[in-house]
């Protein structure tokens, strides 16, 4: 059974950057697209950014593009999550997720059988 686990949240001035990460266990990262999503209260959870197992493909959410980035370092099961220029509607929980090949099914489509971590909030505030 795989696993992963967010780190990295904590609070952040708008205009600022903070890099999230996630590291992976139980499986070998490189066969699974990865992905992050964000949950805010009273919205359901969603895909912001990912990456595709065997490419370079990724997607990003439209609020997101031009400032998030995924990273991944398939060598250390280890994935990313660049956020700079943020904004207060950045803020929430942001969870990693591994599932599938295709970073496009695994942010649109998640399954309940991905593999999911417990989140780690951000917050962006003044």
């Amino acid at each position: 059974q795989g696993h992963v686990v967010e780190s990295g949240g904590g609070l952040v001035q708008p205009g600022g950057s903070l890099r999230l990460s996630c590291v992976a266990s139980g499986f070998t990262l490189e066969y699974f697209a990865m992905g992050w999503f964000r949950q805010v209260p009273g919205k359901e959870r969603e895909g912001i950014s990912c990456a595709s197992s065997h490419d370079d493909s990724t997607f990003y959410a439209d609020s997101v593009k031009g400032r998030f980035t995924i990273i991944r370092d398939n060598a250390k099961n280890m994935v990313y999550l660049q956020m700079n220029n943020l904004n207060s509607d950045d803020s929430g929980i942001y969870y990693c997720a591994a599932g599938g090949a295709l970073a496009s099914r695994l942010c649109k489509s998640p399954s309940p059988r991905d593999f999911w971590g417990q989140g780690t909030q951000v917050t962006v505030s003044s």
